[in-house]
């Protein structure tokens, strides 16, 4: 069932557990929670969100999986958090001050949990929290605690002028080479 209207207001400022695991080869990064990912305790859950969908397409897990499906992740060696913790209505009523945090955050995150690649869904947020005002979508020259860094096209439906099939492709990439 689909969160109300006063379960949305009520997620305001919540959080979402990361995803996590032993031996990640990826760890997606999403901006902050929407509400309605607050309000359902899944990443990326809101309707029209194409993550789900664009992991899928990638290659990166065998079947489309369901935001509730989210703990199976670890097991195809992915894994989720966000920049900012706290969930919002629209990214961009977080201040720079609080990516920048989130950014910090995120680094001693990575340096813990050594995923092969961590990968920013958001182009903006990254640029932000990392102050790469220069950056673009794709495999970033820099490291984050070791670990190899990917920028990717924020899936949320509002980024209208990414695809799924293109957002799917640049996933794609981030698949580990088969032995």
């Amino acid at each position: 069932m689909a969160p109300t209207k006063a379960d949305l207001e009520a997620a305001r400022n919540a959080t979402i557990e990361d995803v996590l695991g032993p031996g990640l080869d990826v760890l997606f990064c999403g901006i902050n929670p929407s509400l309605y990912s607050a309000a359902t305790g899944h990443h990326f859950a809101r309707p029209g969100n194409r993550f789900w969908p664009a992991l899928h397409l990638s290659g990166l897990v065998p079947r489309r999986l369901a935001p509730s499906e989210q703990q199976l992740l670890p097991a195809y060696g992915l894994g989720i958090t966000n920049i900012v913790a706290r969930a919002t209505a629209r990214a961009y009523e977080l201040a720079p001050e609080e990516l920048r945090v989130g950014g910090e955050r995120l680094a001693r995150l990575v340096a813990e949990v050594r995923p092969r690649v961590l990968a920013i869904a958001g182009v903006s947020a990254y640029r932000v929290a990392f102050a790469r005002p220069a950056a673009r979508i794709g495999p970033q020259e820099d490291a984050i605690g070791g670990t190899a860094l990917w920028v990717l096209p924020n899936p949320s439906g509002l980024n209208a002028h990414w695809r799924l099939e293109d957002i799917a492709a640049e996933m794609a990439r981030l698949r580990p080479p088969r032995s």
